[in-house]
């Protein structure tokens, strides 16, 4: 017959392989930090570089379905709640991503680029950069 440990390993067995686990993990430190915010303090001041830094970051947690470090990024550095204008970055970062990339974060592009810098330009290059 099958123990308490024995079920509360299995649950926990499935639970961590559907992701579950990690999902229930991350909204109770999402809801842990936002209990012990302190509402009467300020946010602080970002810089227009950190503004558009935690943007990139932004696309990427919701691209990859990182929601709860996503709010909780948007707590702690108060960072706007509304999502920046995708044209407005690709302007303020001089870069133009090709076809398959436009649906990618631009961090992915960006990362992409620095990579193959070195190496000669291609058609599968996810990123140019513009020449002003």
């Amino acid at each position: 017959m099958a123990t308490a440990r024995d079920l509360k390993d299995v649950l926990k067995d499935a639970l961590s392989k559907s992701g579950a686990l990690n999902e229930i993990r991350a909204r109770i430190r999402a809801e842990i930090f936002n209990l012990l915010q302190d509402e009467s303090e300020p946010p602080p001041v970002i810089s227009n570089e950190n503004l558009i830094i935690n943007e990139l970051i932004r696309e990427y947690l919701i691209y990859n379905g990182y929601l709860f470090t996503e709010s909780v990024l948007l707590a702690e550095s108060g960072h706007p709640q509304y999502p920046f204008d995708r044209e407005f970055l690709k302007e303020r970062l001089n870069v133009k991503p090709s076809g398959e990339a436009d649906n990618l974060p631009l961090l992915y592009g960006l990362f992409s680029h620095f990579l193959s810098k070195d190496k000669p330009s291609s058609s599968t290059d996810v990123l140019s950069t513009e020449k002003s």
